[in-house]
């Protein structure tokens, strides 16, 4: 029988694992959905919503929907699917920088009231990056 300290030990690496995995999920599901908005719904309806879509050129709206899809896949299929998993990593970095230019975005416009879900995505993906560099996923 392992000694105690073995056993708690593996519970804590599993329930970090977990948590990584969970965290993982709600990026991708977050990130994909906010993505698929910015790409599918016309300016004037985005504006309705997030007023700074409105007063930024289509593109770059456009283009910011395709990263937050990209971040969003990158943080979780490749881990998922065990092909490529540092990219994981990767994304995680990148979702992690998205997110503090979002905050800096805001901020200078005084769009403060916005910024919790930043901060929520930015502590995800920053622990997602801490512990796919602890725990990495290891290729088929």
């Amino acid at each position: 029988m392992p000694p105690s300290s073995t056993v708690e030990t593996s519970r804590s690496g599993s329930l970090l694992n977990i948590g990584i995995w969970i965290a993982q999920a709600l990026i991708f599901v977050g990130f994909v959905v906010i993505g698929w908005i910015k790409l599918s719904k016309p300016i004037p309806e985005l504006s309705a919503m997030w007023p700074w879509t409105g007063q930024l050129p289509g593109i770059v709206v456009r283009t910011l929907g395709v990263v937050d899809i990209a971040g969003g896949v990158g943080i979780f299929l490749p881990a998922l699917l065990r092909i490529r998993p540092g990219l994981t990593v990767l994304a995680a970095l990148g979702c992690v920088v998205l997110q503090v230019c979002a905050l800096v975005f805001h901020a200078a416009r005084g769009e403060i009231a916005v910024t919790p879900v930043n901060l929520i995505f930015l502590a995800l993906s920053a622990f997602v990056l801490w512990g796919r560099r602890t725990r990495p996923i290891t290729s088929r």
